[in-house]
């Protein structure tokens, strides 16, 4: 995983509470390499079975079949820490497992030798599954449980009174043991919110709610956006803020990215509280609605800026969407510390009235609209003139139809040159010892692309200014 230097630690627990409220990031001091109390974390429970968003907390808890377990001894472990379901005294708990490299590297000599020396005279043909090849029972199962056996300890007793599993070809031993793990030792992989996850998370569980956008297919719109460090990002989302919040995580705190919107109501872009942005990064992710940013409102900002009694709008009176309920996440009332919360940046606050003059005399240096529900050519009519000359842009849409009438249009306009529709195409691959194929069942779809260059239509200037003159 790809995870940012990390900084200085000294910073103690009441500051980083403090300093890590809902919404506004943690405090510059914090080592972002590991997880501290309030941050948004993504648990990966048995190798991807289940994906959960918590928020780290004293109180926070997550339930792991029957089992109830606090995610207090998450906090300062490193991101991609792996963690086992334990019982104690005072009930289950999370213990954190570290694996050697040496251990590791042990192990995986030894399955490929046994692979390629026992393959050769096994097979499962004579194995007949009718249940009567264990020969523990659930009863004595619970009696190691009562007597505190751990969970690895079970799939031992199991493999061991299994009559057929020394039958069984290596890979079949293999998968056996993966899906006793899974019912009786649940590993906890504790994995950072990025771009990546959170975009695999919403494609896995709720691809509805992000459109059906694959990370391929984002990181495809990034790219020909030309989002980086310094750009000035237009972005009309509709995917709940998973665009806004990768490109805030690429722009970082050199930039800004604003998200506009039609109406007096903002889009959602709850996801963004997600990233843990910290509070520079979080101030650059603004909100403007479009009759401010357009060309025909330009009398209304100036005389907004000229009148003394202007006031900013407060952005905790930004109405913000309830929290999905099918998506899981954990998310305690008593996650963060409310001291000051008032003081901290909220990402998606109402852009000020300077910063949006300025885009309006310089133009964005980039577009994305990523609105599947919504009539795209009108979107583009309206946005892509406030693009900059010469910047790029990136549509996209569930359907090819929409882009290629979209496209025809602005053809015919002459607004745009070198436009594009691409369809992404990815293909997910097993890496296994003797056993690397494509995946069984992937998903073929991953959306369209309508990508191009804003230009200056020179033809309509001077059909524009001919006709004033006469």
């Amino acid at each position: 995983m790809e995870n940012p230097p990390p900084a200085s630690a000294s910073t103690t627990a009441t500051s980083i509470a403090a300093g890590a409220g809902e919404g506004g990031g943690p405090p510059s001091e914090v080592n972002r390499a590991t997880a501290w109390e309030g941050c948004s974390v993504l648990l990966d429970i048995n190798d991807g079975d289940r994906l959960v968003f918590a928020r780290l907390s004293p109180s926070s808890s997550i339930k792991i079949g029957n089992k109830k377990c606090f995610l207090k001894p998450l906090v300062g472990c490193p991101f991609g820490s792996l963690f086992s379901v334990e019982t104690g005294s005072k009930g289950p708990y999370l213990a954190r497992t570290v694996i050697s490299s040496q251990e590791k590297c042990l192990e995986d000599n030894n399955g490929k030798d046994e692979m390629q020396s026992n393959d050769e005279i096994r097979d499962n043909r004579a194995l007949i599954d009718n249940n009567t090849a264990q020969n523990l029972s659930s009863e004595d199962i619970e009696t190691m449980r009562s007597q505190g056996a751990s969970g690895e300890e079970i799939v031992k007793a199991l493999i061991t009174n299994s009559s057929t599993f020394e039958k069984k070809t290596a890979f079949s031993q293999e998968k056996y043991k993966l899906k006793k793990q899974k019912k009786y030792a649940p590993k906890v992989l504790l994995r950072r919110p990025s771009m990546r996850s959170i975009c695999e998370t919403y494609f896995k569980k709720h691809p509805q709610r992000t459109g059906f956008m694959r990370v391929d297919t984002l990181s495809l719109i990034l790219c020909m956006a030309n989002v980086g460090p310094h750009s000035d990002a237009l972005i009309f989302d509709k995917v709940g803020g998973l665009v806004v919040g990768s490109a805030a995580e690429r722009i970082g705190s050199t930039g800004y990215v604003c998200s506009t919107y039609f109406g007096s109501v903002p889009n959602n872009i709850d996801i963004v509280r997600m990233f843990n942005f910290t509070n520079d990064v979080s101030t650059r992710i603004l909100q403007a609605p479009f009759n401010e940013l357009s060309v025909s409102e330009k009398s209304e900002i100036e005389t907004a800026l000229s009148d003394p009694n202007n006031t900013e709008p407060d952005p905790l009176d930004i109405p913000q969407s309830a929290q999905d309920d099918d998506l899981e996440c954990v998310n305690n009332n008593d996650d963060v510390a409310l001291t000051g919360q008032s003081q901290k940046p909220i990402p998606g606050r109402q852009a000020s009235t300077e910063i949006i003059k300025s885009w309006r005399e310089n133009g964005f240096t980039s577009l994305i609209i990523a609105a599947p529900e919504m009539d795209v050519e009108s979107l583009v009519m309206d946005l892509l003139p406030l693009l900059a000359y010469s910047a790029p842009f990136v549509i996209y849409h569930q359907y090819l139809q929409p882009l290629a009438t979209c496209m025809r249009k602005l053809q015919a306009t002459k607004m745009a040159i070198g436009m594009q529709i691409s369809e992404p195409w990815l293909r997910e691959y097993q890496v296994l010892p003797s056993r690397t194929h494509p995946h069984m069942q992937m998903n073929a779809f991953g959306g369209y692309l309508l990508n191009g260059t804003r230009i200056c239509n020179t033809e309509a200037s001077n059909n524009s200014n001919g006709d004033k003159m006469t």
